[in-house]
């Protein structure tokens, strides 16, 4: 008999009001406030761990250092994203919503510009999500990386549409009005 295989769970344990980053070589990686708590993995099964996981590792293959806090006032991408970059010591955020869209950003930008869009979140993978992490640590290094070569498909959005609508609407109830962004220690569980 075969054993099932489950992946790892995260918890993010709360450090406490996110305050602004003082190290010149840190990203943010800013999540929605659903992330690794009411939901637990991305619109096409990829564990929160996961995305966690890979993000920070391509974070810190380019020397750089990375912290985590998670928004609890809004699930708006561009929102989420920026905030993580104004909270950065380098002014480079990764924004990150439940279901997996992504967004690089820079404090100084306006809020609905990026440095980098990843809005088809039924077409990440693993290695899409550490390829963001090592785009956005060379950003903060004051690098200019070519963007992270990502798939694209015509028919994700009708065929994923009404399922992203449902994820949004959920985290959207799980708002808290001017609540301020956590910093968190994201906690890998071992399945074990």
């Amino acid at each position: 008999m075969a054993t099932a295989v489950v992946p790892p769970g995260i918890s993010l344990r709360e450090i406490g009001t996110a305050g602004r980053g003082v190290r010149p070589d840190e990203v943010v990686l800013a999540l929605s406030p659903g992330f690794a708590g009411f939901f637990t993995k991305t619109i096409v099964d990829i564990p929160h761990a996961e995305v966690v996981r890979q993000i920070l590792a391509g974070v810190e293959e380019q020397g750089v250092h990375a912290r985590v806090v998670q928004l609890h006032a809004t699930a708006d991408l561009a929102a989420v994203a920026h905030t993580g970059a104004r909270l950065s010591g380098s002014g480079i955020g990764i924004g990150v919503l439940s279901r997996g869209t992504t967004m690089i950003h820079q404090k100084d930008l306006p809020r609905l510009s990026s440095l980098e869009l990843f809005p088809q979140s039924p077409l990440m993978t693993p290695e899409i999500y550490r390829a963001i992490g090592r785009n956005a640590a060379q950003y903060a290094k004051g690098d200019s990386p070519q963007p992270v070569p990502t798939l694209n498909d015509q028919m994700a959005r009708p065929r994923w549409q009404a399922k992203a609508a449902l994820l949004h609407l959920k985290e959207c109830e799980l708002l808290v009005k001017g609540a301020p962004a956590t910093e968190v220690d994201p906690v890998i569980e071992d399945p074990a």
